[in-house]
């Protein structure tokens, strides 16, 4: 007998998608509480530090900020509106945006193993650049606010380092309270900012209309040709004006599409259009501003109340990375490239509220160190680029791939339009390798190990379920024995065993049965797999298979934007007609020591390495969410 059961997840997010998403002003103040805290802040330090490039080489005239404004106008328009907002957002996955959603829509369609492991392999190591990403915003966005106490204060500029990193550490300490909690001021104070930005920027333009010449891409062109060794170093600060992009498409499950666009379109990138030429116009009149044209550009009375609402600003740009880091990380150990970590759930109905202590600290540690090592923003932007740039090359490739295979673009206008945005980001990329010695080694430091860490771990996990198949008895082979074994004694009560591959049987149960010669009169063979979407449909969460009497196979799906709770999923099942007692049942789970076997498949510095790995890992009944009271751990060696 073969049944599929529903069963509903308590604070899943079903598979509407999109469709089921908030829209209206409730939807764009969110997301602009939430979405664009990034790339809203990046007018504290883009401008400065690509005019300081500049200026290194020479004098910078009007000729320079025209071309400089050029520049930064056109890059919102083509990276972020165009590729973003117009084609990336289209490639949602059930409503579901980001790297890894995007990754696994790229995978649906290849047919070789190759294919979809080098995919695989690009969507990681756009996923570990955006964890370099998620140190560096915190750092580069708080301690550029902070430097706004040097316009008026210049006697205390030794306070920026303390005051940043007090900001930082009280910014991740109140992590546990949950998204929820924190965001509920995070969409009027973006409002606020922004119109203030927005303001200033029409206040200075006022006095210096010429500045919109700079509208017009021929002085972006000219720029490029007359400078040219000099425009491709400024290309490396320019791209600071687009941090943040990736975020508009990997929080669109929150808020969906239109409420994004129509926010970007239509408010901020008005708002950061208008600052961008207003801090220009200051330059072209006062070339002395270059050392701060934000701050400088509202009068003198109001640069401690900018100073206030930067530090808020850039603690909202923080959080929206941290946030994405969680949901991502979530995203990675679902897959099985990260081992299991605890999660902890802040909201009793929103599934997507989570928090990860052992990730918020690590964090928190390399957003610190970071800060006391480079001291300045200007040094830390150096470090800031090759996470943003090489995570947009990886997203560019995923999305040809998407376009190609899923909306049937032919070969000719794939490789046209997202050839041309990948030489875009190519190039963006190449001028930041150029700070490598300057503070790019961080992030590509940190993204080598990550990768290094991530394959290793699925690599001996799939060494792992492996040997565990090697050894394991099929479930005929136990099936056919059982009736035969005499010396088994059947107990009351249902003993949930669980095993990763459904067509053997547990060496829990074997080892129980070697041990304790008894086995329960109602035996679940429980199997959790994750899925390659983001959710699982209620009607196919369960399939039931009943494979002798009161003997089931139960197999539990979850896609990777959902968290297991395998007592709530089975107590909603209805498996057999009586005697299955589930929200009391007792769960069978063994306890892997692991070893190196001889000749083993795993060199010896990756095995330490996996090792160490499944050692910090947190339990798998911690992780499914099991009851410690209900749980008998049976030790199994396994060697690899």
């Amino acid at each position: 007998m073969s049944l599929t059961a529903p069963v509903a997840v308590q604070g899943g997010k079903g598979s509407a998608g999109h469709d089921a998403r908030p829209a209206g002003f409730a939807a764009i103040l969110g997301a602009l509480g939430v979405v664009f805290g990034d790339i809203g802040t990046s007018p504290l330090y883009a401008l400065r530090t690509t005019a300081q490039v500049v200026s290194d080489h020479g004098t910078i005239s009007a000729s320079e900020v025209l071309g400089v404004e050029s520049l930064l106008f056109w890059t919102l328009m083509l990276v972020v509106t165009v590729k973003y907002v117009i084609l990336v957002m289209r490639a949602d996955y059930n409503g579901e945006g980001g790297i890894i959603a995007l990754m696994s829509l790229a995978q649906q369609n290849a047919k070789r193993k190759s294919v979809k492991l080098l995919l695989g392999m690009i969507g990681v190591i756009g996923a570990c650049l955006f964890f370099g990403d998620g140190i560096i915003t915190p750092a580069v966005s708080v301690i550029s606010a902070i430097e706004g106490i040097e316009v008026s204060f210049p006697a205390a500029s030794h306070l920026v380092v303390p005051l940043s990193i007090a900001v930082l550490i009280g910014l991740f300490s109140i992590q546990f309270h949950g998204t929820g909690k924190i965001g509920i001021i995070f969409g009027p104070v973006m409002v606020l900012w922004f119109l203030m930005i927005g303001v200033l920027g029409i206040l200075a333009i006022l006095h210096h209309p010429t500045i919109l010449l700079a509208l017009s891409p021929t002085y972006a062109i000219m720029f490029i040709a007359r400078h040219g060794y000099l425009s491709f170093l400024a290309l490396g600060s320019v791209v600071l004006a687009v941090t943040g992009a990736e975020a508009l498409y990997a929080d669109m499950s929150h808020f969906g599409r239109r409420p994004i666009r129509e926010t970007w379109l239509f408010f901020v990138l008005p708002c950061l259009a208008l600052n961008y030429f207003g801090q220009g116009a200051l330059l072209i009149s006062d070339p002395a501003t270059i050392s701060n044209p934000f701050f400088l550009l509202g009068p003198q009375w109001l640069q401690i109340p900018m100073i206030i609402i930067s530090t808020i600003a850039t603690v909202i740009a923080s959080q929206a990375c941290i946030s994405g880091g969680f949901s991502l990380c979530r995203q990675l150990i679902q897959l099985g490239y990260v081992p299991r970590m605890r999660i902890m759930h802040t909201n009793p109905t929103e599934e997507s509220q989570i928090y990860l202590p052992g990730l918020n600290h690590s964090l928190m540690v390399g957003a610190l160190l970071l800060v006391i090592a480079f001291r300045s923003s200007e040094a830390l932007a150096s470090a800031y680029g090759i996470a943003v740039t090489g995570t947009f090359l990886c997203t560019c490739i995923l999305a040809a791939v998407v376009y190609r295979d899923r909306y049937k673009w032919s070969a000719w206008a794939t490789i046209t339009v997202f050839g041309g945005f990948f030489i875009i980001d190519g190039i963006f990329f190449a001028s930041n390798t150029l700070k490598i010695i300057e503070g790019g080694w961080v992030p590509v430091l940190l993204a080598a190990v990550l990768i290094m860490m991530m394959f290793t771990w699925k690599k001996g996990r799939s060494l792992v379920l492996s040997r565990q198949q090697h050894d394991a008895m099929p479930v005929g082979t136990f099936i056919a024995r059982l009736p035969h074994s005499r010396s088994i004694i059947r107990v009351p009560g249902t003993g949930v065993f669980m095993t990763a591959n459904p067509e053997y049987i547990p060496t829990s149960l074997l080892h129980n049965l070697k041990h304790n010669k008894v086995l329960h009169d109602h035996v679940i063979l429980l199997t959790v797999r994750n899925v390659n979407i983001p959710q699982v449909a209620p009607d196919q969460r369960a399939e039931v298979t009943e494979i002798a009497p009161n003997i089931y196979r139960v197999m539990l799906c979850y896609g990777f934007m959902e968290m297991p709770n395998l007592p709530v999923a089975l107590a909603q099942l209805q498996v057999g007609d009586t005697g299955f007692d589930l929200p009391q049942a007792s769960y069978f789970v063994s306890r892997e020591l692991l070893v190196r076997a001889q000749p083993s498949q795993i060199s010896r510095w990756r095995m330490a390495l996996f090792l160490l790995m499944t050692r910090n890992a947190t339990p798998v009944t911690d992780f499914l969410r099991i009851p410690l009271d209900r749980v008998v751990e049976l030790g199994v060696r396994i060697g690899i």
